[in-house]
């Protein structure tokens, strides 16, 4: 029995090569999908690629793979490179150690999750935004199942009432 599970991150990788940025865990799922390019990394430490740098950053979510075996922690990334920074926060919940993130590293843009219920909402993602002092934002995980559906009208006003892009 075939037990490889195909999802678009395993495809877009085999067909692009591009090396994937994960946690240990996700190394070794991904190893036995058949994927080569992977480097395991874990929160804190940071690696030098031919464009920058990736740093691991804390994220709060919980963390399973398709076929139910645990994904290791879950975790941001910080992409810093000559042309600029952002961070991409991942599954998150809002966390104090964000706050760590806008102390350290000047942050272009950053990508959020929304969706609220499983992630921080709209009202989180702007207080992110400050702790980051990152203004340009782009908001993410949202809208792709009933129970993170919003009313993105909505979530826009809250940002720019705050200031936000």
């Amino acid at each position: 029995m075939d037990t490889k599970i195909t999802l678009p991150m395993q495809w877009l990788a085999k067909r692009t090569k591009a090396k994937v940025i994960c946690n240990w865990e996700i190394y070794n799922w991904l190893t036995k999908q058949g994927v080569e390019n992977i480097h395991p990394m874990n929160c804190g430490g940071k690696v030098k690629l031919d464009f920058g740098n990736v740093k691991c950053v804390v994220a709060q979510h919980s963390s399973s793979l398709p076929d139910g075996s645990y994904g290791g922690n879950p975790m941001g990334f910080v992409v810093e490179s000559k042309e600029g920074n952002f961070y991409y926060a991942g599954d998150t919940a809002l966390t104090y150690d964000m706050k760590l993130i806008g102390d350290y590293r000047q942050i272009d843009f950053s990508f959020l999750p929304i969706g609220d219920n499983f992630t921080m909402g709209a009202d989180n993602a702007i207080i992110a935004c400050d702790f980051i002092r990152c203004n340009d934002i782009i908001g993410m995980h949202y809208d792709t199942f009933g129970f993170i559906k919003i009313d993105k009208s909505e979530a826009v006003s809250k940002f720019e009432r705050a200031g936000k892009n």
